[in-house]
C-alpha cells in the first residue's frame, strides 16, 4: 500500500516513521491489519470505514476523551462497523471482550494469557 487509506485531516497523528505507520503494540498492527484486510474483501468500502473512523475521532473530541488514543478509536470503528455489517454480533463480541479481560485478570504476571483461564467458573 503506497499511501494511508483514509482521509487524515482530522483524526489525531498517526504515529510514524519515515515509510510507514508504526504501532506502540501489537494489537494495534492487528487491528490495522484487519481493517485493511476486511475492506480488501469488500466487507466495506474505504469510504464507510473513513466515515465510521471519523465519527468515533469525533464523538471522543466531543465527549473530551482527549487521552483516548488513534488506535483505540481504530478499534472502536472496526468492532462498530463489523457489527453494523453483520460480520459480528454484538453480544458475542461483548462476551469474548469480558472473557478475555477475566483471563487477564486471572493470568499470573508473565505468563502468556489464555483464553481458557477467562472461562466462566
Amino acid at each position: 500500500m503506497d499511501h494511508f487509506p483514509v482521509a487524515t485531516d482530522d483524526f489525531p497523528p498517526l504515529p510514524r516513521d519515515r515509510e510507514s505507520p508504526v504501532f506502540d503494540e501489537p494489537w494495534q498492527a492487528q487491528a490495522f491489519a484487519l481493517a485493511v484486510r476486511l475492506a480488501e474483501a469488500g466487507c466495506f468500502s474505504w469510504p464507510e470505514w473513513s466515515a465510521v473512523l471519523s465519527q468515533e475521532i469525533r464523538s471522543a473530541q466531543e465527549h473530551g476523551e482527549a487521552e483516548v488514543g488513534y488506535y483505540d478509536l481504530w478499534l472502536r470503528a472496526l468492532e462498530r462497523l463489523c457489527v453494523e455489517k453483520g460480520l459480528v454480533n454484538a453480544a458475542d463480541m461483548q462476551r469474548r471482550k469480558e472473557q478475555w479481560r477475566r483471563a487477564y485478570l486471572n493470568t499470573p504476571h508473565g505468563q502468556p494469557i489464555e483464553l481458557s483461564a477467562g472461562a466462566d467458573l
